[in-house]
């Protein structure tokens, strides 16, 4: 495997920044953006159990409607791909036994040897704290993926905004998910930032190193 240098990866990460105004002309092709899509799928979660989905709108009519519930953020219609992070709002029993049945397929693992996890999963996410603010401990897994996706896009040259400034009760309506277990949390819009976003060229603005790291 070719492993990014240290360098490079500092430098996609200093390059980035939350882009204000896309280039509407400019698309992610398809084959990059397969291989973003395919960096949400490997993201990280607790138990591996995946409480989200990710919604990449491109319906015209839909993000013209998200546009006013979007603090009239231009992002939302002008980038190329614009992805919904939708966390679940309950976890079930039936949630569990599908990741260990799906658990035991992968790895060959008789289902009986994964008894133990499966009890410790649902004592936790369905019976216990966890299952108790589901929807909560579910929006956390979406900001890891918010997060991965973002600097996953960096390293492969690919400018995004992260968008919290949104009306997750409103887009739920938009996006028809009422009823399907599943609530909006956070979006990010994709694609290429436009010539004239002064903020491209504006110095990032961090504490230093010594302020937020602290070795214990």
């Amino acid at each position: 495997m070719n492993k990014l240098t240290t360098s490079d990866l500092l430098s996609a990460l200093n390059w980035r920044y939350a882009t204000k105004v896309f280039d509407a002309t400019k698309k992610i092709p398809a084959e990059l953006w397969a291989t973003l899509e395919d960096s949400l799928v490997l993201t990280p979660t607790s138990y591996g159990m995946q409480p989200y989905k990710f919604l990449v709108v491109q319906d015209p009519a839909k993000l013209v409607a998200l546009l006013p519930n979007s603090w009239g953020q231009k992002q939302v219609v002008d980038c190329s791909h614009y992805v919904v992070f939708l966390a679940r709002t309950q976890m079930t029993e039936a949630d569990v036994i599908k990741l260990i049945q799906r658990t035991s397929d992968v790895r060959g693992i008789p289902l009986e040897k994964l008894n133990f996890y499966r009890d410790m999963i649902l004592s936790d996410v369905v019976h216990g704290p966890r299952g108790q603010a589901a929807f909560e401990w579910a929006a956390r897994q979406c900001y890891i993926a918010l997060g991965n996706l973002m600097t996953v896009a960096a390293v492969l040259g690919v400018d995004a905004c992260p968008m919290e400034g949104i009306n997750p009760p409103e887009y739920d309506k938009i996006l028809g998910l009422e009823g399907s277990g599943y609530k909006t949390v956070v979006a990010l819009a994709l694609g290429y930032r436009a010539a004239e976003d002064k903020y491209a060229s504006l110095p990032k603005v961090r504490y230093d190193l010594k302020d937020l790291v602290q070795h214990v």
